[in-house]
């Protein structure tokens, strides 16, 4: 029997990942699985009962998402720490959850060893953070800035340094398709070109030169 151990809830809608979990907890020394829950809700109608240290939740949750659940979390337990688990590294939900007050960020797929390091990493240091969600995060704070373009024309086109759509652009920056394309109008009019890829050719130069 576990003595001193870490008390654990995981949120997943998807039935499949319960038994898995449940695996998993089974070769923990220090941790215990206390509950599987599928929603913010259910999680919420026993959490002064259980009494977690840790919560590891889907973003990705029907009516209230993982993300919204937190501040809910932490008004029943102001010192329970949050480790969001999602699909993808979308770095807007990643600035979002970490500004609500997670502790952590994972991707999947998760096997039992990174669920394991995160979760020592949570209880020991405060926080865990995937290595693809590092390198996103830092590669973001490091985004190229152009002195010729605006704060809002660098934005658009670090997005389109990376491949996104005007849609995918517009949907990030919370604009519409139409202003993506007036501003990239102008980018294409202060390098003098008139296509994307001839854009990014011409940022290339531009990186090249600065760099010399």
């Amino acid at each position: 029997m576990k003595t001193n151990h870490v008390k654990i809830i995981v949120i997943d809608n998807d039935p499949r990942f319960h038994e898995a979990y449940q695996n998993y907890f089974e070769t923990y020394l220090d941790y215990s699985l206390e509950g599987i829950y599928g929603s913010v809700a259910e999680a919420l109608a026993e959490i002064e009962q259980v009494q977690p240290d840790i919560i590891v939740t889907e973003v990705e949750l029907p009516e209230q998402s993982g993300i919204t659940g937190i501040s809910l979390f932490r008004q029943k337990s102001p010192e329970i720490k949050i480790v969001m688990i999602n699909e993808e590294s979308d770095f807007e939900v990643i600035k979002k959850a970490f500004k609500e007050g997670a502790n952590g960020f994972l991707t999947k797929p998760l096997d039992k060893k990174r669920l394991l390091r995160a979760l020592n990493s949570v209880r020991h240091e405060g926080a865990a953070m995937s290595n693809d969600i590092a390198r996103k995060v830092i590669s973001m704070f490091r985004r190229k800035s152009y002195n010729s373009f605006s704060e809002r024309e660098n934005e658009i086109i670090d997005y389109l340094s990376q491949g996104a759509t005007y849609k995918t652009i517009a949907d990030k920056l919370f604009v519409t398709p139409s202003t993506i394309n007036f501003h990239i109008q102008n980018i294409y009019l202060k390098l003098n070109v008139n296509s994307k890829s001839e854009a990014l050719s011409k940022l290339r130069e531009l990186d090249n030169a600065i760099a010399i």
